[in-house]
């Protein structure tokens, strides 16, 4: 089946939070997301590149409902300011696109000190999702959709060095277990669902190889990606096939399905061991939380 926007069912009346949604496949899948109805945050950094971007969208689909929230993922307290904000316009959440991402940048630090990649693409969304938590939960049908890679699968965790201090920075080392994390974040947040009997469900996905400003560090990708890349709207359909199609079920991953999962139509692919590894989801979960401050505790009744 070659599933495309065409197979998304309508999504109107469903609020939407895209992270990274001024480039690349945050951009396409937020766009995708409002041609289909559903009022969409377009969650970025650069208020300059994300009000083009709504720009862009309303100039293609005049009636969508997008707006523009500020969100610095390399600072965890521009991650709390934007879930405030959020709650005190909306009751509800329905869709959090977990996008945005760094790929390989030289040795950098977030705002709070760590490694960039870990911080950026781990750290930050893994604060989002939990400050977001009741409006997920309060929601029937809710999902959480995090962009991984296949590069997940190079990835390993360094519980005593995530951020390289000690073991001196390697950043396909950094990128390669900040992706693994995003996996090992999106299933244990699946088993918490189901432990609580949240209706809400947790998935994944990868775009393969699809070019875009991501890859601004590696040049060598980009002089490969006329060859064998695919277009930011057709690496977004595996997010977009996680977020909407009736049949996902919570702790799934979609992909291409061509030869190495690099380009395709989306569809049900598979991980390392390591991230379905149950210990080190707990692990880092306990470990997440200690770094960002933030609980996924339930209140007490």
């Amino acid at each position: 089946m070659k599933w495309t926007t065409k197979d998304m069912p309508d999504q109107s009346g469903r609020q939407a939070i895209v992270t990274g949604a001024n480039t690349g496949i945050g951009f396409e899948t937020a766009k995708a997301l409002a041609a289909a109805g559903a009022e969409v945050t377009l969650a970025c950094r650069s208020e300059r590149k994300g009000q083009d971007a709504v720009a862009r969208i309303l100039e293609e689909h005049p009636t969508a409902k997008v707006s523009l929230g500020s969100l610095d993922l390399s600072d965890l307290s521009s991650v709390r300011t934007f879930a405030v904000e959020y709650r005190v316009d909306h009751q509800h959440l329905d869709l959090l696109i977990n996008n945005a991402g760094v790929m390989i940048p030289p040795e950098s630090k977030t705002k709070q000190g760590f490694e960039l990649q870990f911080g950026v693409n781990h750290l930050a969304h893994f604060a989002l999702t939990g400050l977001l938590l009741d409006l997920l939960r309060a929601t029937p049908g809710a999902r959480v959709v995090t962009v991984s890679s296949a590069a997940h699968r190079m990835g390993k965790l360094d519980f005593d060095d995530f951020n390289f201090f000690e073991r001196g920075y390697k950043p396909w080392e950094a990128y390669g277990q900040s992706k693994l994390a995003n996996l090992l974040f999106a299933f244990q947040l699946q088993r918490r669902f189901e432990t609580e009997r949240v209706g809400s469900i947790s998935v994944a996905a990868h775009p393969g190889w699809t070019g875009t400003d991501l890859q601004r560090n590696a040049w060598y990708i980009r002089a490969l990606n006329l060859f064998f890349a695919m277009s930011p709207a057709q690496g977004a359909l595996p997010t977009l096939r996680a977020a909407t199609a009736p049949e996902v079920k919570g702790g799934e991953y979609y992909g291409p399905h061509g030869f190495r999962e690099m380009r395709g139509y989306p569809v049900k692919v598979g991980t390392s061991d390591d991230a379905r590894n149950e210990e080190d989801g707990a692990r880092l979960w306990q470990v997440s939380e200690e770094m960002t401050a933030v609980s996924y505790a339930r209140p007490a009744a």
